[in-house]
C-alpha cells in the first residue's frame, strides 16, 4: 500500500488519489531519465543530452523548455498551479520565480523525476492522480494556472460532450481575482504541418489539418477554434502570443502587437520527435504570409493568456550560450504606447555582461561622434540589472540588401555595401570596435543609420574590412537564397587574400566557441539524433517528374550544393548559388566547409552534361597537395583524368573528407573551378559507350604489344641459338616457345646436323633459318586459343595470315627434294605440331621428308 505522502528532498508528493497504475508513460526511457536526474546536477544536463542522443532525454531535460514561461513577470507573491507537470520541464523555473508551485500529474514515475530534479527547493507540492479526482482538494486562489502541452488532452481529462469548455470552467474555480490561465498548444494549421511535419501527438501526416478523427487521443485547434471555446465559457479577455519555432523549444515569441518581420523565420529545419517531409521552403512561405498580415493564423504554436496580458510584446532568447552570456531580449509596450527594448540577464554570471553592454554604448558614442553612424542609447537599471534601449524605427540594413539582391539589382546592392563600409570605417584607429556590426544590427531610417545591438564591443582596433567580412559571412549563412551573392567580389574589394579569409574563418569559429562554450546547437542535436528530412521524388525540384514542356530551360544549368555533416545530405539545407556560368561555361565555387563535415556534393546541372574540372583547392592547397587528399566520386564516367560525362538528369560530383590525408580546420574552404556543357542524354550515352569501346581496344592493343615483344624475344633467342650452332658451339640447343596468353610451351631442338649448307653458304643458311624461326614463333602464337590471348578472334587470324605471308615472301629454299639442306634425322619436333595442318607445319614436314 502506498503512503498518502512522501518527500524527496524539499518536495512533497501526495498520492491520495493515485490509482496505483501509471496510465501515461513513455516506458523504460523514464527509468533512464530518473537515473540521470539522480546522478547529475541540472547544470550537467546539456552534456548528458549531447551524449545520449535521445529525443525523450532532450525533451524532458533541456533548459530551453522553460523559455515558454521564463519571460513572464511572476513574483514571489504569486501562487502557481501547474496541471500536467510531467517530468518537471518548467516546474523548476516556476519555483524559482513564484512563492509556491502546486503540480498535478497522472504519473508517479514522472512525478518522482520532477521531485528528484527539484529536491533542493522547498516550495513545490506534487499531487499524483487524475485531475478530476484531485481538483476538489485544490486551493481556489492561484494567481497563475499553467497548461503547457495539456489542454489538447481535455477529452481524456474530462470525458464529457464539451470537455474543453468544462475543463476551463473547472480551472476558473481555482483562479484568484485578476489571475491568469496560461495555455501552450500547437496550432492545428501551423505552417510546419503543411510543409511536411507530422502531427505531434499522432505522428501522422496532415491529421490535424484534416480535422482529426473521432478516436484521436489529442486535439489541437486553430486560433478561431480556441476563441470559440473561450467565448463559450464566457471568457472575454484573452491574449495570443506566438512561440517560434514552437512552444517546446521557443527561441522567439511575437504577439498580436508585434508581428515578425520578413526574414526572421529561419529556424524551420528540425522536427525532433519524428522524421519529416519537406514539401516547400517554409521561410519563403512565412515571408509571404507575414507580408499579407496573416502570421497569427499560420504560427506553429500558440501561447494564450486568459486574463490580463503583459507589457512584453516580443522576446528573444540567447540562452544557448555559456552562463556568462545568457540573456533575454524583450520589446515592451509602455503605458504611453511607446516601445522600449530590454536586455535581461538569465544567470547571475551574465550580470557583468549587461554592464559591459552599457560600457560599450559609452565608448561607441565617442568612437562615432561626428560620423554617420548613430548608437542607440542605453541605460541600466541597477536594481534589476536590466539594460534598456529606445526602440528604433526603420528597416534593417539586411532587409534593404535582400530587396536589391533578390531583384538582381547588384548596383544598388553595392551602393549599400559601400555606404556600410564607409560608415563603419569612421575613426577606425580609435581603440573601440563592435565586432558584431552585422547588417541586421543596423536600422536604416532614411539617411539615419543606427546601431541597435552592440553586445560584442571590444576596447581595441579591429580593421573595418574584418568587421565587413564577418557581416558578409553571416549574411550569406542566415539565408540560403543569399548564396547567389558573389562574395569573392566583395572580399576582393576588401583586399582580403585566401590566407586572410582562412584566418578570419578560424577567428569566427573561435568566437562562436567562446560564446557558446562549444555547446551543440539545436540543429546539430537534431542531426546527431538521426533527424531526417524526406523529399518526395515528385517534389525534388520537380525536375524528373515534370513534363518537358513545363520545365524552364534556363534552370537546367542551375547548381546545387549539399554538405554532409554526419547524417547524409539534407535537401532542406542544400543551397542554390545563383552564380552563373560565364561565356565559356566555366564557374568557380568557393564553399565554406564545417569541421564536422564528411563530404560536399556539387550538382553541376539538372541535365545530362560534360564537366571538365580545371582546379580544386582545399584551404588554398591544390588537390593532391599536403593535407588536400580529397576523394572525388562522381556518378559519371571519366573520359580523361579531368573530364567527366554524365548520362543522367541528376549529375553530381562528391568531394569526401573522411580520410586521414585531409587536414580539417574549424572552418575550411573548398574552391572548385570547372566548365560544364549540357548535352542530350543520347549523346552522353554514346560518348560513354565509345569511351568504353576505346578502353577495350586499348586493352587489346596493349596485349598485342606484349605478345609481339615476347615473340621478338623468342625469335632473337632462336636466331642466337642457330648462329651459335653454325659457329661450331654448342652442338645442340633448345628454345622454349612459350609466350604470353598461356600458349602451349612447345620446344624445338636444333643441332649442327640441321645445317647442311651444300649449296648455300653457312651465313645464308643462318639467314634462312632466322626467317624460319620467326615464322615458327608466329605460328605458335596464332595456334593458341583466342580467349587465352585477347578478346578479339580476329587477332588470331591476323597473326596466322602474317606468318603465312612471311613464309611466302622470304622462302628461298627450293622445293626440289634433291635440294633439301636438312637431313630428316636432324630435326625433332613435338607430336602436337605433327597433327597441325597449318602452313608452317606443312613447310617443316616438307623440309624433313
Amino acid at each position: 500500500m502506498i503512503d498518502e505522502e512522501a518527500r524527496i528532498g524539499g518536495v512533497w508528493l501526495n498520492f491520495k488519489h493515485y490509482s496505483g497504475l501509471d496510465l501515461y508513460s513513455d516506458g523504460k526511457i523514464e527509468d533512464e531519465i530518473l537515473n540521470i536526474v539522480q546522478r547529475n546536477a541540472s547544470e550537467d544536463f546539456p552534456a548528458v543530452i549531447e551524449n545520449r542522443e535521445s529525443w525523450p532525454v532532450l525533451y524532458h531535460l533541456s533548459e530551453q523548455r522553460a523559455n515558454i514561461i521564463e519571460w513572464m513577470p511572476i513574483t514571489k507573491d504569486d501562487k502557481v498551479l501547474e496541471v500536467g507537470s510531467g517530468c518537471g520541464a518548467i516546474t523548476g523555473a516556476l519555483a524559482e520565480k513564484a512563492g509556491s508551485v502546486t503540480c498535478v500529474d497522472l504519473s508517479k514515475k514522472r512525478s518522482q523525476i520532477n521531485a528528484t530534479r527539484n529536491q533542493n527547493r522547498s516550495n513545490i507540492t506534487i499531487h499524483v492522480g487524475n485531475f478530476r479526482d484531485i481538483e476538489p482538494d485544490l486551493d481556489t486562489d492561484f494567481d497563475y494556472i499553467f497548461l503547457i502541452g495539456v489542454f489538447e488532452y481535455g477529452q481524456g481529462y474530462m470525458g464529457e460532450d464539451h470537455p474543453y469548455e468544462m475543463f476551463l470552467n473547472l480551472l476558473r474555480r481555482h483562479l484568484s481575482r485578476g489571475g491568469r490561465i496560461v495555455i501552450a498548444i500547437e496550432n492545428r494549421l501551423g505552417l510546419k504541418y503543411f510543409a511536411g511535419c507530422k502531427e505531434d501527438h499522432l505522428a501522422t501526416y496532415f491529421s490535424g489539418i484534416e480535422g482529426y478523427t473521432d478516436d484521436s487521443v489529442a486535439r489541437t485547434f486553430t486560433r478561431n477554434g480556441l476563441i470559440r471555446i473561450f467565448k463559450a465559457c464566457g471568457i472575454q479577455e484573452y491574449h495570443f502570443y506566438y512561440p517560434y519555432p514552437d512552444y517546446k523549444f521557443m527561441t522567439l515569441m511575437h504577439s498580436d502587437s508585434y508581428h515578425p518581420h520578413p526574414g526572421e523565420m529561419m529556424d524551420n529545419v528540425h522536427n525532433f520527435d519524428n522524421d519529416r517531409m519537406v514539401l516547400f521552403n517554409e521561410k519563403k512561405a512565412y515571408d509571404a504570409i507575414i507580408a499579407d498580415g496573416m502570421y497569427p493564423e499560420f504560427a506553429n504554436s500558440f501561447l494564450v493568456v486568459l486574463g490580463p496580458g503583459f507589457d512584453t510584446v516580443y522576446t528573444k532568447y540567447s540562452n544557448d550560450r555559456v552562463d556568462e552570456f545568457k540573456i533575454r531580449t524583450d520589446i515592451c509596450l509602455e503605458t504611453s504606447d511607446r516601445l522600449i527594448v530590454r536586455k535581461v540577464p538569465l544567470t547571475t554570471a551574465a550580470r557583468d555582461h549587461i554592464h559591459n553592454i552599457h560600457a560599450a554604448y559609452v565608448n561607441l558614442i565617442e568612437r562615432f561622434r561626428g560620423g554617420d553612424l548613430e548608437v542607440n542609447d542605453c541605460q541600466v537599471d541597477i536594481r534589476s540589472c536590466t539594460a534598456m534601449f529606445t526602440f528604433v524605427h526603420g528597416v534593417p540594413l539586411s532587409e534593404l540588401m535582400d530587396q536589391c539582391l533578390f531583384k538582381n539589382d547588384m548596383d544598388a546592392f553595392m551602393r549599400l555595401f559601400k555606404e556600410y563600409l564607409h560608415r563603419i570605417s569612421y575613426k577606425d584607429n580609435y581603440p573601440v570596435a563592435d565586432y558584431d556590426l552585422i547588417f541586421p544590427n543596423i536600422m536604416v531610417n532614411g539617411p539615419i543609420w543606427t546601431i541597435i545591438d552592440y553586445e560584442w564591443t571590444y576596447g581595441k582596433c579591429i580593421p573595418p574590412r574584418e568587421i565587413a567580412f564577418r557581416a558578409i559571412h553571416n549574411y550569406v549563412l542566415e539565408d540560403r537564397r543569399r548564396a547567389s551573392l558573389d562574395v569573392q567580389k566583395l572580399y576582393n574589394m576588401l583586399g582580403l587574400t585566401e590566407s586572410d579569409i582562412n584566418t578570419l574563418l578560424e577567428e569566427e569559429a573561435g568566437f562562436q566557441k567562446y560564446v557558446t562554450g562549444n555547446r551543440m546547437s539545436m540543429v546539430e542535436l537534431w542531426l546527431k539524433m538521426g533527424g531526417k528530412q524526406i523529399i518526395p521524388k515528385e517534389l525534388d525540384l520537380g525536375r524528373e517528374a515534370m513534363p518537358k514542356v513545363e520545365r524552364e530551360k534556363p534552370a537546367d544549368n542551375v547548381i546545387q550544393l549539399y554538405q554532409d555533416l554526419g547524417q547524409g545530405y539534407d535537401e532542406a539545407r542544400s543551397i542554390f548559388p545563383k552564380i552563373t556560368y560565364d561565356e565559356n561555361g566555366q564557374v568557380t565555387l568557393v564553399i565554406g566547409v564545417d569541421q564536422t563535415a564528411r563530404a560536399v556534393r556539387i550538382d553541376p546541372a539538372f541535365k545530362s552534361c560534360m564537366v571538365n574540372i580545371k582546379q580544386v583547392l582545399w584551404n588554398t592547397v591544390p588537390l593532391g597537395g599536403t593535407g588536400a587528399g580529397l576523394q572525388i566520386k562522381p556518378n559519371g564516367t571519366y573520359l580523361s583524368p579531368d573530364t567527366i560525362v554524365f548520362a543522367t538528369n541528376d549529375p553530381f560530383i562528391e568531394f569526401r573528407f573522411d580520410n586521414a590525408q585531409v587536414m580539417m580546420k574549424p572552418q575550411n574552404r573548398l574552391s572548385v573551378t570547372f566548365a560544364m556543357s549540357l548535352m542530350p542524354m543520347q549523346m552522353a550515352e554514346k560518348m560513354i559507350a565509345d569511351a568504353r569501346t576505346r578502353s577495350d581496344e586499348l586493352f587489346v592493343m596493349e596485349q598485342q604489344r606484349e605478345m609481339a615483344a615476347a615473340r621478338d624475344l623468342k625469335v632473337n633467342e632462336l636466331q642466337k641459338t642457330l648462329r651459335s650452332i653454325t659457329a661450331g658451339a654448342p652442338a645442340k640447343g633448345t628454345v622454349d616457345m612459350g609466350v604470353p596468353g598461356d600458349v602451349a610451351g612447345k620446344k624445338f631442338e636444333i643441332n649442327a646436323d640441321m645445317l647442311k649448307a651444300t649449296k648455300t653458304p653457312a651465313a645464308m643458311a643462318v639467314e634462312e633459318a632466322s626467317v624460319v624461326a620467326e615464322a615458327v614463333v608466329e605460328e605458335v602464337v596464332s595456334s593458341a586459343p583466342a580467349a587465352n590471348k585477347v578478346q578479339d578472334a580476329g587477332a588470331v587470324t591476323r597473326a596466322e595470315a602474317a606468318a603465312k605471308k612471311k613464309v611466302q615472301e622470304k622462302q628461298v629454299i627450293e622445293e626440289d627434294d634433291d635440294d633439301d639442306i636438312f637431313d630428316e634425322s636432324a630435326f625433332e619436333y613435338d607430336e602436337d605440331i605433327e597433327e597441325d595442318d597449318s602452313a608452317i607445319t606443312k613447310f617443316f614436314k616438307k623440309l624433313i621428308r
